[in-house]
């Protein structure tokens, strides 16, 4: 018998505080059209009195809700974020905590920056395929907001705060790429383009946060290429051609990149969903964001063939090809 890993639930949550380009002016020394032009933003949600953990404990609640189970139906946990609310314990495991998980469930964070959710997703698929779990939730969420410089306009302008979450579950396949679920997933790392987008700051080395610090040239360049690789890969794998395809969900750090691998892979930009106006750069809640409130707005329908990328700091990427 055949394991797949099926979608079956999706959920999101976004801080009601809502940031313009027109509020950022009044910030540092910007305006409106310089960042539409050259991010394609235009609003972002800000985390105020909210922690990660609650930013992701509502997205994993609705995806819970949204799937018909609860969450004493859940198996595992994973949250891919780079703003924990804590060093240590993992937030995953205040997650489960809060929404009543049963004990003995593991709970755990990864980080793999804006390529986290790719990351986690192929770990759960992985598990549930090897029959080591039955129902897993993945939820990437962050509170960017929190390591932005503020007084820095390459940086401040492009992100923002969120949470997007998916319930998968064991079902029967054939093997073949008709079936429903994850179809195939991959990731990747180049660590030597570490110093290209990190934060000035951590635990053992400066004992605080930091804020997030970027080579944009740098990391335009090789974010194109990637994304674009990933998604050819997961294509490959999955035994699938763009012929196939009916949505393409690349990480939503930036119109021109996203634009550039919707070119790249050929496939037309009415198939490529784009996020990134309202919500801004929200790093490893980017695509499970995108998903769950295009699900929500009847725009990705069932037997619907997506293909998600992302790349990252690290630099990490990964795709992935999932039949809704």
């Amino acid at each position: 018998m055949f394991i797949r890993s099926a979608m079956v639930g999706f959920g999101h949550y976004l801080p009601p505080k809502i940031l313009t380009n027109d509020d950022l002016s009044h910030m540092v020394e910007t305006n409106d059209e310089w960042i539409r032009t050259r991010t394609g933003i235009v609003v972002r949600h800000i985390a105020e009195g909210e922690t990660t953990s609650i930013l992701a404990g509502k997205a994993v609640e609705n995806a819970i809700k949204n799937a018909g189970l609860t969450p004493q139906d859940i198996d595992l946990l994973i949250l891919a974020t780079v703003t924990p609310d804590n060093t240590t314990p993992a937030t995953a495991t205040l997650i489960a905590r809060n929404l009543g998980f049963r004990v003995g469930v593991p709970a755990f964070d990864i980080s793999a920056a804006c390529s986290g959710f790719i990351y986690a997703l192929a770990l759960a698929d992985n598990m549930i395929r090897l029959g080591q779990v039955k129902t897993a939730v993945v939820v990437g969420a962050e509170c960017l907001s929190k390591i932005v410089d503020w007084q820095d306009r390459n940086t401040c302008v492009l992100f923002g705060d969120g949470a997007g979450a998916v319930v998968l579950r064991a079902v029967k396949g054939t093997g073949t790429p008709d079936d429903t679920g994850i179809l195939s997933t991959c990731i990747y790392a180049d660590c030597s383009q570490y110093e290209h987008l990190k934060t000035t700051g951590g635990v053992s080395s400066t004992q605080n946060a930091g804020f997030v610090q970027m080579d944009g040239k740098e990391v335009f360049k090789h974010a194109v290429v990637s994304l674009a690789e990933a998604a050819e890969n997961a294509m490959q794998k999955a035994h699938i051609n763009k012929n196939a395809v009916n949505w393409l969900i690349p990480h939503q750090a930036n119109i021109r990149i996203i634009e550039s691998v919707g070119e790249r892979l050929d496939i037309a930009p009415q198939k490529v969903i784009v996020t990134v106006d309202h919500h801004g750069n929200t790093s490893a809640a980017s695509i499970p964001l995108a998903l769950s409130e295009n699900i929500e707005q009847k725009r990705l329908h069932k037997g619907d063939v997506v293909v998600l990328t992302a790349m990252g700091a690290g630099f990490t990427w990964g795709g992935a090809v999932v039949r809704i």
